[in-house]
C-alpha cells in the first residue's frame, strides 16, 4: 500500500491543522492551547454553566473567545511563507498571535464598557478594531491562502470607495469609525451569524469527528466498505466511494478525506486496472462529495439553520436525497468504467454464496435504516410513557448495548487490528461489520438528541461527544477484559492519550473554519452596511435579462470561481449572502416561487464542486500525489465524474420534491426516490458514453432527454395541463376560505418600493391553521386589504408578519390569486419515459450480444 508522502502530509497540514510542529516550549504551547480551546467549547455548549451558576457566556462573549483562540493558533501553527521555519515560532509571529487574540477578545474583556457606549466608539476602540481587522486578514491568508483574504479585502475597499465606484454599484461610502464599529464592535460583521455558528455548532461536530477517527471509526468504515464491495468489478473504486461517504460523517475536509481513504484505495484501484488519473479522480469525486453527506456537510448545514430559519432536522431532510442519489450515481460511474476496461475485483479471503452476499447487503442496509427508526419510534415512545425518567432509562439501555457490542467486537479483534494498508484481499463482511459496530452508538445518541429530545444541534453534539469520550476511555479496557488480557494500566493510559490527542486534533482542525467564518463575516457586514445586496438584484437582473436559468448559471459560475481558492464554508457564506436573495426575488418576479433552502443548497453544491476544479483544486493535488498522476488531468477527470452533481442543483430548484418538499403521500415519496435514482443512473450512462455497450450519439441525446423527464416531469405536464387556475385579486377572501388548513395562499402582487421602483412578484403566504373563514385567514398573514373599484389594495401590513417577510408593502395591488389546478399527477410522464428507456436498453443489449458473438 502507498505511504503518505511528505508532500501530501505537508499539504494536509497546511490545509487543516497547520504545518508547524515545533519542539520544546513552543510545542507544548501548540498542544496546550488547542486542548484549552476544546475544553472551553465543551464547557460553553454543556448545561453545566447554568447548573453551577458559573462561567456562563453570552453568544457575543463566546464568539470573541472562539476567535481569539483561532487567531492565536493561526499565527503560531501556520508559517507566514513557504520558506518560513517549521520547527520553531519566530518572535514576530508570537507578537502577531498575542495582538490578534487580544483584538479578538477585546469585546469579551471590555463587554460592559462597550455596551455602555454602543454606537459611540472611542479612539482606542477603533485602533483595536483596525489592528484586529488587519491581523484577521493575515491569519486568513496563512490558514487558507490569499483568495478569501483578497475577497474580504475587496469588500472592505468597496466600503470606503463607494462614492468613486461606477454608478451601477456606487454608494455613499462609510467613514473609518463607522465601518470599524460596524464590522468589529457589533454582531453585524466579523462577530456575526457565521462565527456564531462556528462557535455554537461546528466546533463540537468537528471535535466529534476527530474523536471518531481517533477511536478507529474511520478505519472501520473503510474496511466495512471494502468487505462489502471489494470483490466486485472495480471493487476498490466502489469501496472508495462508500468509504468516503461514510467518512463524511467523520471529516468535513475534502483533502483529509482523500488522504485518509486514498492512501489505501488508490493503489488498489490501480491494481485492478484503473489508470492513475482515473483512480485519483474517483477518490477526489467521492471525497469532495463527502461534504454533501449529512449530518456535518462541511459545516454548511448549521449555517443554513441560521440563514434560512428552519430547523436542523429540516436541513438534513432536504439534503438527504440529493446526497444519496449523487453517491449511487458515482458508484454506477465506477461500475461503467470497470465494464469498459473489462476489470475484475480483488479475491475474497473465503468464498461465499450469492445468497450469503445478498444477506450481508440487505442486513447492512436494513440495519442502518433500523437504527434511525428504532431511535425515533422504538425508543421515542419512552418519552410519553416515562416522562422525565425516559432519558436515564435510555441511558442505561445505551450502556448495556455498548457493553454487549464491545463483547461482540472482542471476538473479532483479529479483523479490527489489521491495518487498512495491509489488506490485499477482501475480508469477510460478517466479522468485519461486527468488529466495530459499537461505533454507530454515538450516531444513535446524536439522532436521539436531535429528533426525540429536540435539543439544539450544539447540545446534541455535546452529548454525542461526551459519549465518544466515554468510548475512548473505556473501549480498550473492556476489550482487554473480554479477551482476558491483563494490561489494564497500559490500555487505560492509551485511552487517555487518544482522548487528549483527539481534543488537540479537533481544535487544530477548527483553525481554518474559525478564521474563515470570521473573514466571511466581513463580506456579510459590508453587504448590510452598504446595501449592495439590493444593487446586486438590479445588476444580475440587468445582465440576465430576468431569465431565471441564466441567473442560476451565473451564480454557479461565481461559486465555482470563488470556490477554487475559498474553503467551501467561506464560499457558501459569501455567495449565498450576495446571490440567494437575488435568486428568490427574481424568481418570484418571474412567477417561480423558489424555497430559500433550495437556493442555499444550490450555492453549497457548486462550492463543493470547486474543490476538484483545476487549476486550484487541492483535493485533486492530494489524490494525484498518491496516484503518481498529473494533478490537472486528475482534477479534470474528477470534474467529469462530478457533472452528475452539477445537474442536481438545477433540477431541485425547479422540482422541490427532490428536497423532500411538497410530497403528499408515501407512494409519491417512493416514486420521487426511484425516479431520481433511475435518472441519475441514466445520466451517468450518457456522460460516460457506455451503458451495456458503447453508446451512439443519438442514444446519448435520448438518455439525456430521459434524465430530464425523470427529474423534472412537471415541465412536460405543464405543456398539457395548466398547473394553476388564476383568479382576480378581488376574489382573495373567497379563495382563502376554500383552502385546507395546510395550504398556502399564493398571490401575485405589484406596486412601488420605497425607492420608487415598480416590482411584480409571486408570493406564498402560510395561513393560520386554527382560523376559519376567508377574511380571518387573510388577517392571519398580516394583510389588511380594501377593494377600490375592481382592484384589491393593501391598506396595511402587520409588523413582523409573514406578509411583511414576503416583501409585500402597503398600497400594493393584489393582482391575482392562484389555486392549484385539478389535473392527473405529473408522474404519468414516467410511463412513456420508462418505455423509451426500456427500448434503449433492449437495443443496447442486442448490440452487446452481437459484439460478444463476433
Amino acid at each position: 500500500m502507498a505511504k503518505i508522502t511528505p508532500d501530501v502530509q505537508e499539504m494536509v497540514a497546511q490545509s487543516d491543522t497547520g504545518a508547524r510542529s515545533p519542539a520544546g516550549f513552543a510545542g507544548r504551547i501548540l498542544w496546550l492551547v488547542p486542548l484549552c480551546w476544546s475544553l472551553f467549547q465543551l464547557w460553553y455548549n454543556s448545561p453545566l454553566p447554568f447548573l453551577v451558576g458559573f462561567g456562563v457566556f453570552n453568544d457575543t462573549e463566546a464568539r470573541s473567545i472562539h476567535l481569539a483562540f483561532a487567531v492565536f493558533l493561526a499565527f503560531t501553527a501556520y508559517p507566514a511563507f513557504t520558506r518560513s521555519p517549521r520547527n520553531y515560532i519566530p518572535v514576530v509571529d508570537w507578537l502577531f498571535a498575542f495582538a490578534g487574540s487580544f483584538s479578538a477578545a477585546y469585546i469579551f474583556i471590555f463587554y460592559s464598557q462597550l455596551a455602555d457606549r454602543a454606537g459611540a466608539p472611542t479612539q482606542p476602540d477603533i485602533i483595536i478594531a483596525v489592528i484586529g481587522m488587519v491581523l484577521l486578514l493575515e491569519a486568513t491568508r496563512r490558514a487558507l491562502g490569499p483568495p478569501l483574504m483578497v475577497v474580504s479585502g475587496v469588500f472592505l475597499l468597496y466600503t470606503f470607495a463607494g462614492p468613486h465606484m461606477p454608478d451601477v454599484i456606487a454608494h455613499k461610502g462609510a467613514s473609518l469609525n463607522k465601518a470599524m464599529s460596524h464590522l468589529w464592535l457589533t454582531t453585524e460583521g466579523v462577530f456575526g451569524v457565521a462565527l456564531g455558528v462556528s462557535t455554537s455548532f461546528v466546533f463540537l461536530f468537528v471535535l466529534f469527528g476527530a474523536m471518531l477517527e481517533k477511536a478507529g471509526a474511520g478505519a472501520y468504515f473503510i474496511k466495512v466498505a471494502f468487505s462489502l464491495l471489494g470483490h466486485m468489478r472495480g471493487g476498490p473504486a466502489k469501496a472508495a466511494v462508500v468509504a468516503s461517504g461514510l467518512s463524511g460523517l467523520v471529516s468535513g475536509s475534502s483533502i483529509a478525506n482523500v488522504v485518509t481513504t486514498g492512501t489505501f484505495t488508490i493503489p488498489l484501484m490501480k491494481k485492478v486496472g484503473f489508470p492513475g488519473t482515473k483512480a485519483g479522480a474517483v477518490e477526489v469525486a467521492a471525497s469532495t462529495n463527502g461534504q454533501l453527506t449529512p449530518p456535518i456537510m462541511g459545516a454548511a448545514a448549521f449555517l443554513m439553520v441560521e440563514y434560512v430559519g428552519i430547523s436542523y432536522v429540516e436541513v438534513i431532510k432536504a439534503a438527504f436525497l440529493p446526497a444519496m442519489i449523487s453517491y449511487i450515481a458515482l458508484l454506477y460511474i465506477v461500475h461503467l468504467e470497470a465494464c469498459k476496461a473489462g476489470m475484475t475485483g480483488l479475491p475474497r479471503r473465503h468464498k461465499t454464496t450469492w445468497l450469503l452476499t445478498i444477506t450481508y447487503y440487505a442486513g447492512t442496509i436494513f440495519g442502518l435504516l433500523t437504527i434511525g427508526a428504532a431511535v425515533y419510534y422504538g425508543v421515542g415512545w419512552t418519552k410519553n410513557v416515562f416522562g422525565a425518567a425516559a432519558t436515564p432509562i435510555v441511558g442505561v439501555m445505551l450502556l448495556i448495548s455498548y457493553v454487549a457490542l464491545i463483547y461482540v467486537a472482542s471476538k473479532h479483534q483479529d479483523v479490527a487490528e489489521i491495518a487498512t494498508e495491509e489488506l490485499t484481499e477482501v475480508p469477510d463482511p460478517g466479522p468485519t461489520i461486527k468488529s466495530g459496530i459499537y461505533f454507530l452508538l454515538p450516531i444513535v445518541v446524536l439522532v436521539w438528541c436531535l429528533t426525540v429530545e429536540r435539543f439544539s444541534p450544539g447540545l446534541s453534539a455535546f452529548w454525542a461527544t461526551m459519549f465518544m469520550i466515554f468510548i475512548l476511555l473505556t473501549q480498550r479496557p473492556l476489550l482487554a477484559l473480554f479477551n482476558h488480557k491483563h494490561n489494564y494500566k497500559t490500555v487505560m493510559f492509551a485511552g487517555i492519550h487518544d482522548l487528549l490527542d483527539s481534543l488537540v486534533t479537533g481544535a487544530r482542525n477548527m483553525i481554518g473554519i474559525g478564521v474563515a467564518t470570521a473573514a466571511a463575516g466581513i463580506v456579510v457586514g459590508v453587504v448590510t452596511l452598504t446595501g449592495i445586496g439590493l444593487v446586486m438584484t438590479e445588476f444580475v437582473e440587468f445582465i440576465s435579462g430576468g431569465n431565471i436559468l441564466l441567473i442560476l448559471i451565473f451564480t454557479a459560475i461565481i461559486s465555482l470561481i470563488l470556490g477554487m481558492g475559498l474553503p467551501t464554508t467561506a464560499n457558501y457564506i459569501v455567495v449565498s449572502t450576495l446571490m440567494a436573495p437575488v435568486i428568490v426575488t427574481l424568481g418570484a418576479q418571474n412567477g417561480l416561487i423558489i424555497p430559500l433552502i433550495a437556493v442555499h443548497l444550490f450555492v453549497f453544491y457548486f462550492g463543493i464542486l470547486a474543490d476538484d476544479t483545476p487549476p486550484v483544486g487541492l483535493a485533486a493535488f492530494a489524490a494525484a500525489a498518491i496516484a503518481k498522476s498529473d494533478p490537472i488531468r486528475t482534477g479534470i477527470q474528477g470534474f467529469t465524474y462530478d457533472i452528475r452533481t452539477a445537474i442536481l442543483p438545477f433540477m431541485f430548484i425547479f422540482n422541490t420534491q427532490l428536497l423532500m418538499m411538497n410530497i403528499g403521500s408515501v407512494w409519491q415519496l417512493a416514486l420521487t426516490v426511484i425516479s431520481a435514482i433511475i435518472a441519475m443512473l441514466t445520466f451517468s450512462a450518457a456522460t460516460q458514453g457506455w451503458w451495456f455497450t458503447k453508446t451512439k450519439w443519438w442514444e446519448v441525446i435520448l438518455l439525456l432527454l430521459i434524465t430530464f423527464s425523470l427529474l423534472r416531469p412537471g415541465y412536460w405536464w405543464d405543456k398539457i395541463y395548466a398547473p394553476k387556475i388564476e383568479h382576480p385579486g378581488t376574489a382573495i377572501a373567497e379563495i382563502a376560505g376554500q383552502l385546507n388548513s395546510t395550504d398556502m395562499l399564493e398571490l401575485q402582487v405589484q406596486g412601488e418600493t420605497l425607492d420608487g421602483d415598480f416590482v411584480s412578484r409571486h408570493v406564498l403566504l402560510p395561513i393560520d391553521p386554527a382560523v376559519e373563514g376567508g377574511d380571518e385567514r387573510i388577517a392571519s398573514t398580516g394583510l389588511m386589504l380594501s377593494q377600490r373599484d375592481d382592484k384589491m389594495i393593501v391598506d396595511m401590513i402587520e409588523f413582523g408578519s409573514v406578509a411583511e417577510t414576503a416583501g409585500i408593502d402597503f398600497d400594493w395591488e393584489v393582482v391575482s390569486v392562484s389555486l392549484p389546478a385539478k389535473r392527473p399527477m405529473k408522474e404519468w410522464v414516467f410511463l412513456p419515459t420508462l418505455l423509451l428507456l426500456g427500448a434503449l436498453a433492449w437495443n443496447q443489449r442486442r448490440r452487446a450480444a452481437k459484439l460478444v458473438i463476433t
